[in-house]
Formats: C-alpha cells, sequence, structure tokens
C-alpha cells in the first residue's frame, strides 16, 4: 500500500474529481426531471384546455340546434344543464393545470411556458358607468433621463367591479311656515309610502318581493343576510311588508288576470306545492294558466296567471275558467273534464291534447341514452321496445314540422298540416290500431296506444286549427320556478301562504314573459300605483310598462 505523501495527494484529487462528476450528473438529473416536470405540466394544461373547449363547442351547438330547431325531446333542457355544469368545472380544472404549467415552466430552462386559448370577449356594456382611474405617467424619459416629454396618447385597460349594495336612510324635510297676515301655519304634505304608516322605499321592497319570489329565498334568510350588512330587519317585519305589497298590488293581479283569461287559447298546467299543517305538511295546489299567441303570430302579449288550492279535486279547475271559453291545452287530468262539456255555460271549452304527454311513455320505452348509461354504470339495462321506439320516430316527425312552421300565421300553419302533417297523423293511428290489436291489455306499449286512441279527436285537432300547439310545454315553463324554489323554501307556511305566492307569482312570471326586469319593474309600479289613475291602471302592466320606459329612454 502506497502511503506516501504524494499517494493521499492523488487519492484527495481523485475523490473530488469524482465528487464533481456526480455533482454534475446529480444536476443534469435534475434538470431533466425539472424539464420532465415542466412538460408533463404543459402537456396536462394543454389536455385540460382542450377538454374545456371540447365541452364550450358542445355547449355551442346544442344551443345552437335548440335555437333553430327547438327542443327535440324533453330531455334537450336537462342536457344543456349538464353541459353548463360539465363546462364549469372544466374550464376552472383548465385554469389550475395552466398556472401549474407556468410555475413548472418558471422552474425549467428549455421548456415554454403555456398559455389557454381563451374565446374573445364581449365588450362591457355601454351603459355601464365608467370610473377614469388615472396612472401618473413618467416624469422622465427612462432611457436618457430628459425631463421634456410630450403625451402621445393614452391606453385604457377596462376591469369589471362590483359596488356592493349599500343602504341609506331618506331624510324627507318639510318646512313649515307662519302666515304673518292670518298667523296659519302651511307646510307641504308627508311623502307618499307605498304602505300606509310605511318605512321601507319602493326598491327595497322590491327587492324583499322579488327574492322571495323570483328567486325562491325565504324571509328568514333574507334577514339574516340584511343583518350581517348591519340593517337588523326581522321576519316579522318582513312579513309584514309582504303583506302589504300583495295587498297593494291585488287590483293589477286583477287585470293581468283579465288578459290571460280573455285568450282564445290557453294552456293549463298544476303542480304540487307542500303547505305546512299542524305537526306535518300537506301537499296543495299550484295551478298556472298562461297565454303565449306567438306560436301563431299573435299580436297579445303573453301573460300567466296562478292559483292555489288545498287539493287538487277538478271543482277548482271549474272556477277558474268558469267564464272562459276556447281552446284548452293541457294534459289528461280527469278534473277537466265538465270542461269540455258542450252543453256548458257560458259556452263550450275545446280540448287539445298534448303530443308530449303522449310521446314520453313511449320515450321512456326506447331511451337508448339511458340505456347506455345503465351499462356503464354497471346496473342492468331495461328492454328496448320496437314499437315505442317506431312511435316516438313517428311523433317526432310531426314536431319536426311544428319547427317550421313555429311563429308564423294560423292560416299558414294550418295549410301545412293539412298537406304534411295530416298523412303522418293519419298513418300513426292506422299503424297503433294494428299493432295494439297484438298486445295484452297490461302490455305498457298498449297503455300508451290507449291513452292516444281514447282521445284522438283531442289530439288531431291542431290539425284544423292553426292557433293550437303541439305541445303543453308553455304552461310547464310557468310551472319550472315552483319546482326548483321546492328545495329553497321546502313549503308554504299557510293556505293565505300559498294564495299570496300565486299573486306575486303571476306578477313576476308574466314579467319575465315579456322580457322585463321584474325587481325594477316592481320598484316603479310600487312608487307609482297609489297615485295612478284606476282607470289607467293597465299602463303599469309589463308589456305596457316597457313600452312607455323605452319611449322614455329613447327621448333622453
Amino acid at each position: 500500500m502506497d502511503s506516501s505523501p504524494d499517494g493521499n495527494a492523488n487519492d484527495i484529487e481523485a475523490l473530488k474529481a469524482a465528487l464533481l462528476v456526480a455533482q454534475e450528473r446529480l444536476v443534469a438529473e435534475t434538470s431533466r426531471a425539472v424539464h420532465a416536470e415542466a412538460e408533463l405540466a404543459t402537456a396536462r394544461a394543454k389536455a385540460s384546455d382542450d377538454d374545456a373547449l371540447i365541452a364550450h363547442l358542445k355547449l355551442q351547438i346544442e344551443k345552437l340546434n335548440r335555437d333553430r330547431y327547438g327542443p327535440r325531446s324533453e330531455r334537450t333542457a336537462r342536457l344543456l344543464g349538464q353541459l353548463e355544469l360539465t363546462l364549469e368545472e372544466l374550464e376552472t380544472a383548465a385554469t389550475e393545470d395552466e398556472i401549474a404549467a407556468e410555475m413548472a415552466a418558471a422552474k425549467a430552462t428549455k421548456v415554454a411556458s403555456f398559455t389557454r386559448r381563451r374565446p374573445s370577449r364581449k365588450p362591457f356594456p355601454d351603459h355601464l358607468p365608467r370610473e377614469r382611474v388615472m396612472v401618473p405617467g413618467p416624469v422622465v424619459c427612462a432611457c436618457c433621463g430628459g425631463a421634456r416629454l410630450s403625451k402621445l396618447g393614452e391606453d385604457v385597460t377596462e376591469t369589471l367591479e362590483v359596488i356592493p349594495k349599500s343602504w341609506k336612510v331618506i331624510q324627507h324635510v318639510r318646512e313649515k311656515f307662519t302666515c304673518r297676515d292670518c298667523e296659519k301655519i302651511s307646510q307641504a304634505p308627508a311623502p307618499f309610502h307605498v304602505i300606509a304608516r310605511g318605512w321601507a322605499g319602493p326598491s327595497l321592497l322590491a327587492m324583499v318581493l322579488f327574492e322571495k319570489f323570483g328567486q325562491h329565498q325565504p324571509l328568514n334568510r333574507q334577514a339574516e343576510r340584511y343583518a350581517k350588512e348591519g340593517v337588523p330587519l326581522s321576519l316579522s317585519t318582513l312579513a309584514d311588508q309582504v303583506g302589504n305589497c300583495t295587498a297593494v298590488l291585488m287590483p293589477l293581479f286583477k287585470r293581468l288576470e283579465a288578459h290571460v283569461l280573455s285568450a282564445e287559447r290557453l294552456h293549463g298546467d298544476d303542480t304540487r306545492v307542500p303547505v305546512l299543517a299542524k305537526g306535518k305538511t300537506i301537499s296543495g295546489r299550484i295551478w298556472v294558466y298562461v297565454r303565449d299567441d306567438k306560436p301563431f303570430a299573435g299580436q297579445a302579449p303573453p301573460g300567466a296567471v296562478f292559483y292555489y288550492s288545498r287539493d287538487r279535486t277538478g271543482e277548482h279547475s271549474h272556477g277558474h275558467l268558469a267564464n272562459y271559453q276556447g281552446i284548452f291545452q293541457a294534459d289528461a287530468y280527469g278534473g277537466y273534464g265538465k270542461l269540455y262539456d258542450p252543453n256548458r255555460a257560458p259556452g263550450p271549452i275545446l280540448e287539445a291534447a298534448c303530443w308530449v304527454h303522449a310521446r314520453r311513455p313511449f320515450f321512456v320505452m326506447a331511451d337508448l341514452a339511458e340505456n347506455a348509461r345503465r351499462k356503464a354504470q354497471g346496473e342492468k339495462p331495461v328492454v328496448i321496445s320496437p314499437l315505442a321506439l317506431e312511435a316516438v320516430r313517428r311523433i317526432d316527425a310531426l314536431f319536426e314540422i311544428e319547427r317550421v312552421i313555429n311563429g308564423q300565421s294560423a292560416e299558414r300553419r294550418k295549410t301545412v298540416r293539412q298537406e304534411l302533417s295530416a298523412p303522418l297523423v293519419a298513418d300513426l293511428k292506422a299503424w297503433m290500431r294494428e299493432q295494439r290489436a297484438k298486445l295484452s291489455r297490461g302490455n305498457d306499449v298498449a297503455k300508451a296506444m290507449d291513452y292516444m286512441l281514447k282521445r284522438w279527436n283531442a289530439f288531431t285537432r291542431f290539425l284544423d286549427d292553426g292557433r293550437i300547439c303541439l305541445s303543453n310545454n308553455a304552461a310547464e315553463r310557468g310551472l319550472r320556478g315552483i319546482a326548483l324554489g321546492r328545495k329553497s323554501w321546502l313549503f308554504c307556511g299557510s293556505d293565505r301562504g300559498g294564495e299570496r305566492a300565486a299573486v306575486m307569482y303571476s306578477l313576476i312570471v308574466s314579467a319575465k314573459m315579456n322580457d322585463v326586469d321584474p325587481q325594477a319593474w316592481l320598484a316603479n309600479v310600487l312608487a307609482r300605483i297609489a297615485e295612478h289613475p284606476a282607470q289607467r291602471l293597465d299602463e303599469l302592466l309589463p308589456w305596457n310598462w316597457r313600452a312607455s320606459t323605452r319611449q322614455v329612454d329613447h327621448a333622453a
């Protein structure tokens, strides 16, 4: 063994060289790991961006198809909601992955950062006020240090911001004057309040009403939120204002009711609404009657009127439509039976059946997409009925014709239906009678066929009257908000509460049907209705209010 000083020195130098080589190898491996991590993050971000883009395009395609062709089935609305939720999740994940890729690329030296391809954003609306925040410019040249600077122009970067809701107390000051001649005191009258001896302004009342009946936020939740904002308002105080406002708006509801029930054709439907009772809840009903003449190019504005009842007996619908004459589109609820009596006073009501209701049981038995979902989840698929599939295909052919003539005049719709739809309807009837004879009484397809064949006159009435629609979707859209709201407010507090809700639903839904902001409309109406002449009350209805508001805006 060499123990000389030169040998030790050589060993030390060799160790240093080996250590240097190991350090370089470690740095190289670390660099490769960082680059691999950056490349992986970039690839993940690109994949997430692609997924989000695909979801965005699918949503746009479905919306364009819906605008062009109308709802293709009862699943279209659910499909759009699912696509929007999917897009929301994928967009969020793509942004998170983009940030992760940027952070990983910053650590690497040879991997470019990834930036998402975002769709171009629409400019902010012109009606929003602009606040200019001046950023101080340089006072000397950054290049040479000279102070002789001349303004060349400016760049404006816009940021959308929201100002939190603010509360204020308005003080109306009324000065008193005394006459030096007769010593009589003079003073301006007290300002008008929406409610006698009231304390809340019309905008506050409109917000409370719209939150409760339009956004389905119970008063106790509103009270909690207002208290956190520094304005404690008790539940009983808010409830008192709601009751007063309902009474103030009742004349307007009556005018809306008269307008809706004077229609040539009505859509009708009802839905369950839980009502609080002693120690339990019971099932009340909310009824809706919708006037919508747009499908046959009618000029009358649309509207909806709601009613509440404790149960679902037929006497309620008979009372609602006691003075109505015309066409009534609804499902096959037995309580409507007496309405179609030819000897009914003051006149007959013609039944027009809903083809969507008739199609639904066939569709359930021919839902290929649902079967695919069940199979993917490991569930047992249901049996697909060839007869149900054929029935759906034949009924869908009728809806394809309707999408083309939607919005055209009643005469034009009747002409097209006689030419194109009538032969399809005749073939459908013959086919169903032939197939029905081969099926047993308890067969589900047979029951769906019997539902149509027993009401064939009501189902085919649309062929001779262009005002009739193929579906009762207008009424179902009117009830959609109540179905969503049940999860928020759980139940009505009483029968009076159900009646009050029906009045407010009528006003708010009718405003939405006329493209009117319900809260802005309610605020303006509540500010004017007490001093408004009774003989001109129709001016406050949503469609007339919108027209007058546009005229004022145009003049301004």
